[in-house]
């Protein structure tokens, strides 16, 4: 098994040898020109369409029971948008896990129906895999590999994973994107632009322009695992000094930038109660890995695992593992970097609402530009209102990390109920890092104080100057 010193190899990734074949091209050709997307999008239209008209002729007849039915109608409608994008997987996929952060653009029924799209797809063919990695890499299968598991270890939104053999002797994981995601993306990138457009309603701020800007720099940098490899790596040299966290190796001769090749580690998945319990392995201790290795990531480097689920963290199986568990993050796709003027902000709100400063707290989204022009006094109110409700004293920071889920609950309300407030995407997308982190602890082992153990790393970052 490799150390984590050896995952900090930034040994170039291999360009693609040839392109893809043209039979698999023109078999993916009506997903490319967005066809069957914009077949499906009908068709989901086409049954939202028919069940309200039958609502409203209800509606004529008795208003109560039409108002129960529209109820009923609107939640079908989510639930079964929800189906669609998981089947399209890819841009569709991705915009739906992005739309349901995003409170401050669709309606509550909207993103709480979303945030129950999963990352996990049915896999496609073997024979389509396959091929994918032979055109990548440029020989038959059987030349790069000693062995390759046709059944998938994964399937997610845009590659799935495969457990394979090195003529070396070294067991890797192989993640292969679907074939047809970086000629699709235009067309798709159009289709779910319109989406957004139909679902969130006239555009008269420019907010759901600039919120889907953002998604979409996002999903282009999500398609590169030429970028993923990078972020693997500098994330690994960041948390080197830490023996109890692993990124894997990359294999840089096996990748490309559709096909990632990475040492494969044995390990138990982090919320596997049965798992762990085999090991010898305590939760608490666990997490105390994980709250040092996202608070070194997010307070100190900037760079941050932003997938923190129990599929992309693991706790390595090896003897010893009871006494010092060696935790392993996997899956650097969607990552992200802060930059300064964010991190300078983030630092201001912080502090802000430590001391629950309404004037500061709105300085800081001012200068971030999150306050559309006119709305400040009402952006103001609601601040004024969620720091009367916030609970203060428990803590060095006036708040205990048994209170972070409720700062959530508290900052969603905010984006919800408050016009023309809209907050940049790494942010939103940072928050939920931790609030997912913060959830995961409270359901592994409550009685682990996450804030308590990123102390020392927020100080520090508290401590930084402008």
């Amino acid at each position: 098994m490799a150390s984590p010193s050896e995952a900090r190899s930034r040994a170039p990734i291999r360009p693609p040898a040839r392109p893809h074949a043209g039979g698999a091209v023109l078999r993916d050709l009506p997903r490319i020109l967005g066809i069957t997307p914009c077949l499906r999008l009908i068709g989901w239209l086409g049954r939202c369409a028919g069940e309200w008209i039958a609502v409203g002729v209800a509606s004529l007849v008795s208003p109560s029971r039409g108002r129960r039915l529209r109820h009923d109608a609107s939640r079908r409608r989510w639930a079964r948008l929800v189906v669609v994008l998981g089947s399209l997987k890819g841009v569709f996929a991705k915009a739906g896990q992005f739309a349901a952060i995003r409170h401050d653009v669709l309606p509550p029924e909207a993103t709480d129906a979303l945030a129950s799209l999963r990352d996990r797809v049915p896999p496609l063919p073997f024979a389509r895999i396959r091929a994918c990695v032979e055109a990548e890499l440029g020989a038959p299968l059987e030349r790069l590999f000693e062995s390759f598991d046709a059944r998938p270890l994964g399937a997610a939104s845009v590659a799935q994973v495969h457990r394979a053999r090195l003529h070396g002797g070294e067991w890797v994981a192989v993640k292969v994107q679907y074939p047809w995601l970086a000629r699709s993306l235009p067309a798709d990138l159009t289709l779910s632009r319109a989406l957004l457009a139909l679902l969130a309603g006239p555009d008269r701020s420019g907010k759901r322009r600039r919120v889907f800007d953002e998604f979409a720099s996002g999903v282009r940098e999500e398609l590169d695992f030429e970028r993923e490899a990078r972020v693997a790596g500098e994330i690994a040299e960041n948390l080197a000094g830490d023996e109890q966290i692993v990124v894997p190796r990359v294999v840089p001769s096996h990748s490309t930038s559709r096909v990632l090749t990475m040492q494969l580690v044995p390990g138990v998945p982090i919320d596997d109660a049965a798992g762990l319990a085999r090991l010898g392995v305590e939760p608490a201790r666990v997490l105390e890995v994980l709250g040092r290795a996202y608070a070194r990531q997010v307070f100190v480097d900037g760079l941050f695992h932003a997938d923190p689920h129990p599929g992309n963290l693991f706790v390595i199986d090896e003897a010893g593992a009871g006494e010092r568990p060696r935790v392993l993050f996997v899956d650097f796709g969607l990552s992200r970097r802060l930059d300064p003027e964010l991190r300078r902000e983030l630092r201001h709100g912080i502090y802000a609402a430590m001391q629950r400063d309404v004037d500061a707290f709105i300085a800081a989204m001012q200068r971030l530009g999150t306050i559309a022009p006119g709305f400040e006094p009402g952006v103001r109110a609601a601040v004024e209102a969620m720091f009367a409700r916030m609970r203060g004293g428990g803590g060095p920071l006036g708040f205990a990390g048994s209170d972070v889920l409720s700062l959530k609950d508290e900052a969603k309300a905010l984006l919800q109920d408050t016009p023309g407030l809209v907050l940049p995407n790494d942010l939103l997308l940072y928050a939920k890092t931790m609030s997912y982190l913060f959830a995961l602890g409270d359901a592994l082992a409550p009685e682990v104080d996450l804030l308590a153990i990123s102390l020392p790393h927020l100080l520090r970052f508290l401590a930084e100057r402008d």
